[in-house]
C-alpha cells in the first residue's frame, strides 16, 4: 500500500544526516551502584583510559562545530557525579551555546544541594530512575539500598529549583506488573517526562529477561492511551515502533509536519561517546565506528559507514526494512545488534507484520 492514499498518512521523518539532535557522553563509568541491568557494567572506580579535563574540553568543542546551534549534550555514565571536573564540563558546554542535560546516579553523592548546584549552573535537566513503585522493588534492581528514596529526594529538590526532570523506568518481565503504579507515581512528582527503557540484552542486561513481542504492543498500546493534555509527556528507549502504535491510534487522515522524534533512533540523530572516546550509535549500541582521540566526531557520524548505514532504513533487513513506517521508527538497531549480531538487522521486539497489515489495509 502506498501510506498516501490508503489508510493513516505517514508523516515524513526529519533528516539527520549533518548532525545528530543529541550526544551522549559517558563521562565515566564510576558508580557506587550496582544495577542488575546496568549498560555500562559501571564499576566503582573510573577506567585508566577516560578523557581526561583537557581532551573532555576539546571533544565539547568538537561537537559545537557540528551545527549552530549545536546538538544538545547529555552527560551521563557511570555516574556523572563521580568526575571531579563536572561542573567545569558543564560550563565550558555552556559556554559553547550548548543544551545541557545530566543523568545523575541515585547515590549519597545526589543531595538537595547539588540538584540546585545543577539547576545554578544552567543544566537544562536531569534524568533520574524509577524502576519499581516502592524501595523494595526500585532498590532490588539498583542494588544497593536507598536509592528509591534519595530518587524521590532528588524530583522533589529538582520541582523547588525549577529543573526539568525525565524520569526513566525500565520496560522488562521484572518490572512489568508494576508500570502502573510508577506511572501514578511519577504523576504525583509531576515531573517533565516518563521515557519507558525496552531493555536490550547488553552489558549487565543479559540477566534480566525482555517482554515477548504480543506483550510490547499491548504494552505501547496502553501508553498511547495515557493522557496526553497533562504531564507527563510519555516516551520509549529502544522501542521506536511506539510512533506507529501512536498513529495507528489517533487515525490520521493527513500527514502532519515532521515531529522532532520521528525517525530519531541509534546514529540517526543519536551519537554516543564512551568514557574512553569510542564513537558508537548509542550506549545499547556498543559498535564503535571510530575514537575522538584520533578522530573528529563530526566525520566520524556524517562519513562512517556504521552511521550512513543506520541511516538508510530502506537498507534494513527483515520486516524493518519492508515496513511502511521505516522511516519515522525503523525499529531498534541495538535490539537487531544484540540479537543477531546485525545493527541492520529486524528488530524481533516488533510484531507488526506489515506486507499483511498494508495488504489488509489497502
Amino acid at each position: 500500500m502506498h501510506p498516501e492514499s490508503h489508510g493513516p498518512a505517514i508523516p515524513t521523518a526529519l533528516s539527520f544526516d549533518r548532525a545528530p539532535q543529541r550526544v551522549y557522553w559517558e563521562i565515566t563509568r564510576a558508580c557506587s551502584l550496582a544495577c542488575r541491568h546496568c549498560r555500562a557494567e559501571a564499576s566503582p572506580r573510573p577506567d585508566e583510559g577516560e578523557l581526561s579535563p583537557a581532551e573532555g574540553r576539546a571533544l565539547l568543542e568538537q561537537i559545537a562545530r557540528f551545527s549552530d546551534p549545536p546538538p544538545k549534550v547529555i552527560l551521563t555514565g557511570g555516574d556523572p557525579l563521580e568526575r571531579a571536573d563536572l561542573f567545569d564540563l558543564i560550563a565550558h558546554a555552556r559556554s559553547l551555546g550548548m543544551g545541557v542535560s545530566v543523568s545523575p546516579s541515585a547515590t549519597p553523592r545526589l543531595t538537595s544541594e547539588v540538584v540546585f548546584n545543577l539547576a545554578n549552573a544552567g543544566v537544562e535537566a536531569i534524568s533520574l530512575s524509577l524502576d519499581g513503585a516502592t524501595a523494595e522493588h526500585h532498590d532490588a534492581l539498583r542494588g544497593v539500598p536507598g536509592c528509591f528514596d534519595r530518587t524521590l529526594v532528588a524530583a522533589r529538590a529538582a520541582a523547588n529549583a525549577r529543573l526539568m526532570v525525565q524520569v526513566n523506568t525500565l520496560a522488562c518481565a521484572e518490572t512489568l506488573d508494576d508500570l502502573l503504579a510508577i506511572y501514578a507515581l511519577v504523576s504525583e512528582l509531576h515531573v517533565a517526562r516518563w521515557s519507558l527503557f525496552f531493555l536490550v540484552t547488553v552489558g549487565r542486561g543479559t540477566v534480566l529477561q525482555q517482554l515477548d513481542p504480543e506483550m510490547v504492543e499491548r504494552l505501547l498500546s496502553w501508553l498511547a492511551d495515557l493522557p496526553r493534555d497533562r504531564p507527563p509527556v510519555v516516551t520509549t528507549t529502544e522501542a521506536p515502533q511506539f510512533r506507529r502504535v501512536q498513529l495507528e491510534k489517533r487515525r490520521l487522515v493527513q500527514a502532519p509536519s515532521p515531529r522532532a522524534g520521528f525517525g530519531v533512533r541509534d546514529g540517526n540523530g543519536v551519537m554516543f561517546i564512551s568514557n574512553t572516546g569510542e564513537v558508537s550509535p548509542s550506549g545499547f549500541l556498543p559498535v564503535a565506528a571510530g575514537n575522538v582521540r584520533n578522530e573528529d566526531p563530526v566525520t566520524i557520524y556524517r562519513s562512517s559507514s556504521l552511521f550512513t548505514s543506520l541511516r538508510d532504513a530502506q537498507g534494513f533487513g527483515g520486516r524493518c526494512g519492508a515496513c511502511s513506517f521505516h522511516a519515522i521508527c525503523g525499529g531498534s538497531r541495538a535490539r537487531a545488534w544484540a540479537a543477531t549480531g546485525d545493527p541492520l538487522g529486524e528488530d524481533p521486539l516488533c510484531p507488526y507484520e506489515p506486507l499483511v497489515a498494508e495488504a489488509t489495509a489497502s
